[in-house]
């Protein structure tokens, strides 16, 4: 089961696996501090919070369970952000997430739901789950967004990883014959 979306387009995207010479421009991520006002618990260092990042990553890569994917404009190359579909356990279930970040001066212009769109229509096509869900802070209302216009509903509010969070999920269509 291939939970990676390599080289996969989009009309303005190309997905790939992150690579160390990314992390300098993932970096500018950690450091603005609206990208971080949502989530508790990441570390105060912006250094130290895109290492576990970048670490976590790379081992999500190496066992199988998916991964957020660096975003490159195709027209101009450029890092955007991360995206991807990742193997999660919420409230003791197993779970497939849509997850996307993008760096902050991308903010606004539709790339987080382009490549959303992409990682559901991707996860489907391959049959990886019945259904997909986001893991989003409940005061995260950009986010919500997004989930929203992917076609998501809000599932359930729960706790995860110490913060408060809702489960946005979008289930599979079933193909009529």
């Amino acid at each position: 089961m291939d939970l990676l979306l390599d080289r996969v387009v989009t009309e303005r995207l190309f997905f790939r696996k992150i690579k160390p010479y990314d992390f300098e421009h993932w970096l500018t991520f950690h450091q603005d501090g609206r990208t971080s006002a949502f989530w508790l618990g990441l570390p105060q260092d912006p250094m130290e919070a895109c290492r576990q990042d970048f670490e976590y990553t790379f081992y999500r890569y190496e066992n199988g369970l998916g991964g957020k994917m660096a975003l490159i404009l195709r027209d101009s190359h450029e890092f955007i952000g991360l995206a991807g579909l990742l193997k999660q356990e919420v409230d003791q279930r197993p779970e497939l997430e849509i997850a996307y970040s993008l760096l902050p001066k991308y903010w606004k212009r539709g790339f987080a739901a382009e490549a959303a769109q992409k990682c559901r229509d991707v996860a489907f096509e391959r049959g990886l789950a019945r259904s997909l869900v986001s893991i989003i802070q409940v005061d995260n209302f950009p986010s919500q967004k997004v989930a929203l216009n992917l076609g998501m509903y809000l599932s359930k509010t729960t706790v995860y990883s110490q913060n408060q969070v809702h489960i946005y999920r979008i289930e599979r269509p079933i193909i009529q014959i």
